[in-house]
């Protein structure tokens, strides 16, 4: 997947929404809180994205894969270019990011936000 298109997968989850941080990171979050950051005019592009301890240790040993600065203690892998995942492994590895942290958010968040528990 092309940046666009992780960004159109993204965005049609709900309430998800993007902005720019740190002047040039595109972050996608949902209630606030960050499930991608990605470096758009890196080149290649990087990206940064929340997997589960288990998905941590695997992914760490993975070619172009490392723990990402400032949030490998939650669990954020930091990826050298986004072509490192397959089509496949970006819709797996954003559908459980968002999961995790969209469960984070309080109920009434959540329901606000129109996500179903």
């Amino acid at each position: 997947m092309d940046l666009s298109e992780i960004r159109e997968y993204c965005l049609s989850k709900r309430g998800a929404t993007e902005d720019i941080k740190w002047e040039h990171h595109l972050c996608f979050s949902v209630g606030g809180k960050m499930f991608l950051i990605t470096s758009p005019d890196d080149v290649p592009v990087t990206a940064s994205i929340k997997v589960d301890e288990e998905e941590f240790r695997k992914l760490c040993s993975r070619s172009g894969v490392r723990p990402a600065p400032h949030l490998a203690r939650y669990y954020w892998v930091m990826l050298d270019d986004i072509k490192r995942f397959s089509p496949k492994e970006w819709r797996l590895y954003l559908d459980e990011s968002y999961r995790m942290v969209s469960s984070k958010l309080s109920k009434a968040e959540r329901k606000r936000l129109g996500i179903a528990d």
